[in-house]
């Protein structure tokens, strides 16, 4: 009887994959439309380029809970059109992968016979983003061109997974669902309770979002957990890292502030502020990234309302502890 009931789990599971499949082909033929007539309209003048940023705020104004439709998306759409427009052969290939990994092909891969070995790499694989990155990065496509050598048979069965197959954020944005997976069961549950945490310190924090999504470029970003401060009229972003403090992490933490001041930060506001909170068995350490163009009074001003470094210290322990 049971394994009668596993039939069950397994049609379940099939048809979930084959919906969301359905969703995913229908939002990127969505996204080739809406490139296509960006494209058609700004060839023929009929548009100047700031009226891309006009049907973006349009769009916002009239469906607020519409998402993956800022000005930097609709250009993406605008280029994913153009560049693939001329290749019928890979139109079909484009509608059977997630949105996220479509950005990074078509804005990292250089050449037709390029997008084509990764397209048909990433669909045959079911790619995560991250795995897709670390073989472009890896050279693989040049690596297997310059060996004249076919690609070594797939090893490992494939199952189609809902879960892997398309885990991208845009499918749930295009929904206008949460997305309900995390990369790290562990570092969401730090992200929630740290959130919570900073609300209690103070009036002055507002909440924004947890993993608040930056666009530069072709390629997205996320903030662990944004607030504004009202008595410092400016945002404040914090990164969490569960391993001990690299270099690395104040230049990513620095990199989203310039990205806030640009594309989030109001004019009337105080330049963005970053704060890291890393930890490991060996070190604790908290830093705070401040833009270099502050004066004196205005870091004091700044270090006086932010959270004591030694308070945050300890309640990152604290919770990693019990989260552990």
């Amino acid at each position: 009887m049971q394994e009668q009931f596993t039939d069950i789990i397994q049609l379940i599971k099939h048809s979930r994959s084959k919906a969301i499949t359905a969703v995913n082909t229908e939002m990127i033929n969505l996204y080739w439309n809406i490139g296509q007539y960006i494209y058609n309209r700004l060839e023929t003048a009929e548009w100047g380029k700031s009226v891309v940023k006009e049907l973006a705020d349009f769009l916002l104004r009239m469906e607020p809970d519409l998402k993956g439709f800022s000005d930097a998306n609709l250009w993406r759409m605008r280029q994913f059109y153009e560049i693939y427009k001329d290749t019928p052969k890979l139109a079909p290939l484009v509608r059977e992968i997630n949105w996220s990994n479509n950005l990074i092909i078509f804005s990292r891969c250089k050449t037709v016979e390029e997008r084509e070995f990764y397209l048909s790499f990433s669909k045959r694989e079911n790619y995560s983003k991250r795995e897709l990155e670390r073989q472009i990065s890896s050279s693989l496509f040049e690596r297997t061109m310059i060996g004249n050598s076919k690609l070594a048979p797939v090893v490992r069965e494939i199952h189609t997974d809902l879960n892997n197959t398309f885990k991208d954020s845009y499918i749930f944005d295009f929904l206008n669902l949460s997305d309900p997976y995390s990369e790290s069961e562990l570092k969401q549950g730090l992200i929630r309770q740290m959130k919570d945490f900073i609300l209690e310190l103070g009036k002055d924090f507002i909440f924004i979002d947890q993993e608040y999504k930056l666009q530069v470029g072709n390629s997205d970003f996320y903030i662990d957990l944004l607030f504004y401060h009202r008595g410092l009229q400016c945002l404040v972003a914090f990164e969490l890292k569960a391993d001990k403090f690299k270099p690395e992490h104040l230049g990513q933490l620095n990199f989203y502030l310039e990205a806030l001041d640009r594309d989030v930060k109001k004019p009337h506001e105080n330049p963005s502020i970053g704060i890291l909170l890393c930890n490991d068995k060996d070190s604790k350490v908290v830093e705070y990234a401040l833009n270099r163009s502050l004066s004196s009074t205005m870091v004091s001003e700044y270090k006086i309302q932010l959270p004591n470094k030694q308070l945050l210290q300890q309640k990152m322990h604290e919770l990693l502890n019990r989260i552990s």
